[in-house]
Parts: C-alpha cells; sequence; structure tokens
C-alpha cells in the first residue's frame, strides 16, 4: 500500500519534472536549440515515469477478488521495474544519441548564452525540492536504517526509486552546469564564439 509520504513524494517528482520540461521547451522557443527542444521530450519522459509509480500504486490498492486472492499489490513492484528499464535504458540510450550528435556536428551558441546556464539552475531547484521532499518523506519511514539499507529493504517501491533518480539528476546537472561554465568562459577567453549547444 503506497503510504501519503511516498505519494507526495511521487507527485513532487512529477511536478519537478514537468517544471523542468516547460522550462527547457521556453529555453527551445527563445534560442531555436534542437538540444533544448530534446532536453524537454526527456523531462516529458521522466514525468510519465512518476504517473506510472502513481498508476502502480493506485492499482495496487485495488482489493482482493476470487481471481486474485491476496490482491494487486503487486503491481506497483511491476510499475516500478518499468520504471527502471526506462531510465537506464531509454534514457542512457537518448544521452548516447545526443553524445554523439553534439560530437559530429557541434554548434555554437550564437545568442542568448545565458539561457543554457539559468534551465540548469532552475532544473537544480526544482530537482532539490524534490529531492527533499523525497528525503523527509523517506525519513518518516525508515527509522534507524542507513539510506543503503533503506533503498535495498523498503518494502515500498515509490521512494527508493524518488530518491535514486532524483539523485542521479541533481549530479548529472552539476556536471552539466561545470560543462556548460567551461565552455562559455573559455570560449569568452579566447574571444571565439562558445562550443556546442
Amino acid at each position: 500500500m503506497a503510504t501519503e509520504g511516498s505519494v507526495r513524494a511521487v507527485v513532487t517528482a512529477m511536478f519537478a519534472n514537468l517544471g523542468i520540461a516547460v522550462t527547457k521547451f521556453v529555453a527551445f522557443l527563445l534560442t531555436a536549440s534542437s538540444s533544448m527542444l530534446a532536453e524537454s521530450v526527456h523531462s516529458l519522459a521522466d514525468t510519465s515515469n512518476q504517473a506510472l509509480l502513481l498508476l502502480g500504486g493506485n492499482r495496487a490498492k485495488r482489493a482482493a477478488t476470487p481471481e486474485h486472492p491476496f490482491g494487486y499489490g503487486r503491481e506497483r513492484y511491476v510499475y516500478a521495474f518499468i520504471v527502471s528499464i526506462v531510465l537506464f535504458s531509454i534514457g542512457g540510450l537518448f544521452a548516447l544519441y545526443e553524445a554523439w550528435h553534439k560530437w559530429s556536428d557541434p554548434h555554437p551558441i550564437d545568442s542568448w548564452q545565458w539561457v543554457p546556464i539559468v534551465v540548469l539552475l532552475v532544473a537544480m531547484a526544482m530537482e532539490g525540492y524534490a529531492l527533499r521532499t523525497a528525503v523527509v518523506e523517506s525519513n518518516r519511514v525508515r527509522a534507524d536504517r542507513s539510506w543503503k539499507e533503506f533503498v535495498r529493504t523498503a518494502k515500498a517501491p515509490e521512494l527508493p526509486v524518488i530518491l535514486l533518480e532524483d539523485c542521479g539528476a541533481l549530479l548529472g546537472l552539476m556536471f552539466a552546469l561545470f560543462g556548460v561554465s567551461m565552455t562559455l568562459l573559455t570560449a569568452r577567453a579566447a574571444g571565439t564564439p562558445p562550443a556546442p549547444r
């Protein structure tokens, strides 16, 4: 049974990813950057991951039937598994495609050079808030278990999934912020247009 806290963490993460998708789409409208359009679609896919977690939690609440005498509680694990497949396979393949595309056909950032920095900072703020919510809700059920033990032994899959996804997203955003900042700073110092967008 999904707890009120796990539902709150999933909904917060869903709206954070939706906000990030909107931010990236606005950045695409300002810059006409294909990367921003692709990233907004990627964030919409992340939003659908949280919707899948909510769907699994709701389907698991159904009462037992003669056909399913033990109920539907295990469905939440199936949906959490689907989310993990989407995150690590489709998300990973998308990242590899983007890396190859940018490596083989780089384009300089001609105008609106501050937009990627703003997008990354907004995304970090939203992901940080979602992570904070997940940590607060996890602390209510974690008791004296370590974080590693909590992730491995939690009976409800929603909180560990949100915790790991948000930690990974924040780490990726920090690397991206460092990379974009260095690109803009070194290009400005060299007097050349910044590298790939």
